[in-house]
């Protein structure tokens, strides 16, 4: 369990130290120049690419979950007990803030940066938004992009699916929700990913971020639910 928490706490800050600083250096310095569209894309494949190289890596370890989300998801569908899970669940949210720690630091080396301005890829609603949608629509927005990666996830490691493409799969996955989710509220679909960056800029990102810790677990909750109910029980499907 030592093993597999250590696995979940390093993708955790991996992910967050690579893909949200692809998503600060695109919108928060504007690397991507005055291309919003180039920034969405970059950003999107930071963060699918970055979890499918941690899915090959670390899934014969913990399952690469290094979201409190598809937790979730594993722990209704039966995969994890309750204990696994909340030692993950702790082990991500950690990993999240080192992560963020540590982007931070890097960023802070740097004289243009300033933390509320350039701010630190947090996800946001209302001013905070592309599309200025209010938090009602974040929610949702949440809902349905956590739902579609985590049911994703859960087909892409069920025994009956090919495991040799295990991590193409969830890794496109979750290219494909940034790519519709940053221009509405940043994309979280991960509450570590979102809760690390939001305590470290504070302010709107921190009073906004319940949005981005409640949302994405409502949604792995309505994933489970389906997957449990098309999955082929006959098969075993469920990995205990």
């Amino acid at each position: 369990m030592v093993r597999k928490m250590a696995a979940e706490l390093l993708g955790t800050a991996l992910l967050v130290y690579f893909a949200v600083g692809v998503a600060t250096l695109s919108f928060g310095f504007n690397t991507a120049g005055s291309s919003f569209a180039a920034g969405v894309v970059a950003t999107a494949l930071a963060f699918g690419l970055v979890l499918l190289a941690l899915a090959y890596v670390l899934g014969p370890i913990s399952g690469c979950h290094i979201n409190p989300a598809v937790t979730i998801g594993a722990w209704l569908s039966g995969r994890i007990p309750m204990a696994d899970a909340l030692g993950y669940w702790a082990a991500q949210f950690i990993g999240g803030i080192l992560g963020a720690l540590l982007l931070w630091g890097t960023f802070s080396c740097s004289p243009l940066y300033s933390r509320s301005k350039t701010g630190l890829g947090a996800d946001g609603w209302g001013a905070a938004s592309h599309i200025h949608i209010n938090a009602g629509g974040a929610f949702l927005t949440e809902v349905m992009l956590t739902a579609l990666f985590v049911f994703a996830v859960l087909g892409a490691t069920s025994k009956t699916a090919n495991a040799a493409t295990a991590g193409i799969v969830i890794g496109f996955s979750l290219t494909v929700v940034h790519l519709i989710g940053i221009p509405i509220t940043g994309t979280s679909v991960n509450p570590a990913r979102s809760l690390g960056p939001a305590l470290v800029v504070g302010g709107t990102a921190l009073s906004q971020v319940w949005v981005f810790l409640i949302a994405p677990l409502v949604g792995a909750i309505i994933a489970a639910v389906i997957h449990l109910v098309v999955a082929d029980r006959s098969k075993n499907e469920v990995v205990v």
